[in-house]
C-alpha cells in the first residue's frame, strides 16, 4: 500500500465540511476506534473520524478513500463484539451516526425506508406506534443502528420464529468501490431478477460496500406476547422439552435457555422481580428455558396452554406471568443476564456459537469442559431455538494470565461448533476476533469464493481491512 497523503483532515474538510471531520488521535476520536471489543483490550488508530450527513458525502469519502489508497471503516453504534468496526490499519473511520432522518413509514404497505445511522429500537417504537412490528432484536437495540445490524446480519430472541435481520431486508441503498451509489432491491415484495447482491452485502461487516439506507417489511403488531419459563433440574431435561416442542410443531416467538452457571448467577434477581416464582426453584433447577406466545389474545392464550402442557410435566417448576408488567419484568431481567454474569468475576469473555438444536445439551456440557481444562468458570445461555449459544468464560480483568487461558478458551469453542456440526459465529460476526475461523467449517473451494467475492467488491482491499477474512 502507497505511503498515506498528508493532510488528510484538510482534504476531507473540503469534501464534508470541517465540522465533520475529527483528527484521529484527538480526545473525541478516541471513542470511535474501538467498539464492544474493548474489554478484550482490541483498539484501533486512525488517521480522521468523518461523520458524513448525506448517502452522497459517503460516496465522495469512499471514492477519495479509493483514490488515494486510504482504509475506510464504517461505523455503526460500536456495539459489535468481534472488533468489525475497529480500524486497524488507521486510515479513516466513516461513522454513519448523523444518518438519522425520520423513519419513513408506509403503514399501508407494511414497509419502511430508514437511513442507516436509526438506531433499532427507535425503528421498532416507530413501527408500533402503527400498529406494526419490526421483529429483530438484538440486545443493544437501544443503541445498535440498522446499517450495524444489516453488516452483521443481526439475531435476536425473536429470530427462531422471525428470522435474523436480512429475512426482513428487501432493499438497499450501499456506496461501493470505487466511489458509487447503486440500489439493489427496493420497495418490493419479490426480486429475483439478477444475482442476489442485496444478500452478500447484508452481513459482510463493511467490507463488501457501506450500506446508508435500507427497504425493510414489516408486520401487524402481534396483540398478545406471553411466555411460559420452565425450569429443570439438568440441561440434559430442558433440552429434552425443547426437543418435544419442536416435534410437536408449536411456533412460539422464542425459545431462550439458560445453563447452570448462568442461572445461579442471575436466579436472586429474577426471584426479586417474578414474586410467583417459587423459591425452592432457586437451589432445586440447572437449566432454564423461556418459550414465548405471540399472536392475537386468543391465539396466544391457546398457544401459551400448549407450551405449557409440553414444558410442565419435566418441570421442577413453571412460571407463565400474564400481567403486562410481570412479562416486562422478565424481559428486563434476561437483558440483564449478562452483566449479572459478568459480575462474579468482575469480567467475562464470551463467543456466539451455533449447534444443531439436537446437539445444544453437548455443546452446553463441552463448553463447561472447555472451562474447566483451563482453571476458568464457564455456563451459557441463549437462544435455544437455533442451536445458538453465548459461550462465555468469566474472568478477573486485572489477572493477565487469566485472560490469556480466556483467550485460548474461547479458540477452542470455533473448533467445537464445528465438531458438533455447527458454526463459528451465530449473530456477532466474524470481524478481527473470528479471522480466519470460518477455514475451520468451510471447504478449500468455498474458501476461495469467499476470497474471490471480496476481491470483487473491493479490488484494492481498502473496505474494512483485515476483517470478515476467511483464512
Amino acid at each position: 500500500m502507497s505511503p498515506r497523503p498528508a493532510g488528510i483532515e484538510q482534504d476531507l474538510a473540503k469534501l464534508i465540511g470541517a465540522e465533520a471531520i475529527l483528527s484521529g488521535d484527538s480526545a473525541q476520536a478516541r471513542p470511535y476506534l474501538s467498539d464492544a471489543t474493548e474489554s478484550r483490550a482490541i483498539h484501533g488508530r486512525a488517521d480522521a473520524v468523518a461523520t458524513p450527513a448525506t448517502a452522497s458525502e459517503v460516496a465522495t469519502l469512499l471514492a477519495w478513500c479509493y483514490a488515494h489508497d486510504v482504509p475506510l471503516v464504517a461505523r455503526g453504534g460500536g456495539t459489535g463484539y468481534a472488533g468489525g468496526a475497529v480500524p486497524t490499519d488507521g486510515g479513516v473511520v466513516l461513522s454513519l451516526e448523523r444518518l438519522t432522518a425520520p423513519v419513513a413509514l408506509e403503514p399501508e404497505q407494511w414497509r419502511a425506508r430508514c437511513l442507516a445511522g436509526v438506531r433499532t429500537g427507535d425503528l421498532r417504537r416507530r413501527a408500533r406506534e402503527s400498529g406494526l412490528f419490526y421483529p429483530p432484536d438484538p440486545g443493544s437495540a437501544e443503541s445498535s443502528t440498522v446499517g450495524g445490524n444489516i453488516a452483521t446480519n443481526a439475531g435476536g430472541p425473536h429470530s427462531f420464529k422471525y428470522g435474523v435481520t436480512g429475512a426482513w431486508v428487501t432493499g438497499l441503498q450501499v456506496a461501493v468501490a470505487p466511489g458509487e451509489l447503486i440500489q439493489l432491491g427496493g420497495p418490493l415484495r419479490k426480486d429475483v431478477a439478477g444475482y442476489d447482491l442485496k444478500s452478500l452485502i447484508i452481513g459482510s461487516e463493511g467490507t463488501l460496500g457501506i450500506v446508508t439506507e435500507a427497504w425493510l417489511r414489516l408486520i401487524p403488531a402481534p396483540e398478545a406476547a406471553v411466555p411460559v419459563v420452565g425450569f429443570y433440574g439438568s440441561a440434559q431435561d430442558g433440552c429434552a422439552v425443547l426437543d418435544a416442542i419442536l416435534a410437536t410443531g408449536l411456533q412460539p416467538a422464542t425459545l431462550e435457555f439458560l445453563d447452570h452457571g448462568a442461572l445461579a448467577a442471575s436466579i436472586r434477581a429474577l426471584v426479586q422481580v417474578a414474586q410467583a416464582l417459587p423459591l425452592q426453584a432457586e437451589d432445586a433447577t440447572r437449566f432454564m428455558l423461556i418459550a414465548e406466545a405471540d399472536g392475537s389474545a386468543e391465539e396466544a392464550t391457546e398457544l401459551r396452554r400448549e407450551l405449557r402442557a409440553v414444558m410442565a410435566p419435566e418441570a421442577v417448576t413453571v412460571y407463565a406471568p400474564t400481567a403486562r408488567r410481570d412479562v416486562a419484568d422478565l424481559w428486563r431481567w434476561r437483558d440483564g443476564v449478562s452483566l449479572a454474569v459478568t459480575a462474579q468475576r468482575g469480567g467475562k469473555l464470551s463467543e456466539d456459537i451455533v449447534v444443531p438444536v439436537e446437539r445444544l445439551a453437548e455443546a452446553i456440557a463441552a463448553i463447561v469442559e472447555i472451562g474447566e481444562h483451563h482453571h476458568l468458570p464457564a455456563c451459557s445461555w441463549g437462544h435455544a431455538g437455533d442451536g445458538n449459544l453465548h459461550a462465555t468464560f468469566m474472568v478477573d480483568r486485572s489477572d493477565a494470565e487469566l485472560l490469556h487461558r480466556a483467550e485460548e478458551a474461547a479458540g477452542e469453542l470455533f473448533s467445537l461448533a464445528v465438531r458438533l456440526g455447527g458454526s463459528v459465529s451465530g449473530e456477532h460476526g466474524i470481524g478481527i476476533v473470528k479471522r480466519g475461523a470460518l477455514a475451520l467449517q468451510w471447504a478449500p473451494a468455498a474458501l476461495e469464493l469467499h476470497d474471490r467475492v471480496k476481491q470483487t467488491f473491493d479490488p484494492k482491499g481498502l473496505l474494512n481491512p483485515g476483517k470478515k477474512l476467511a483464512r
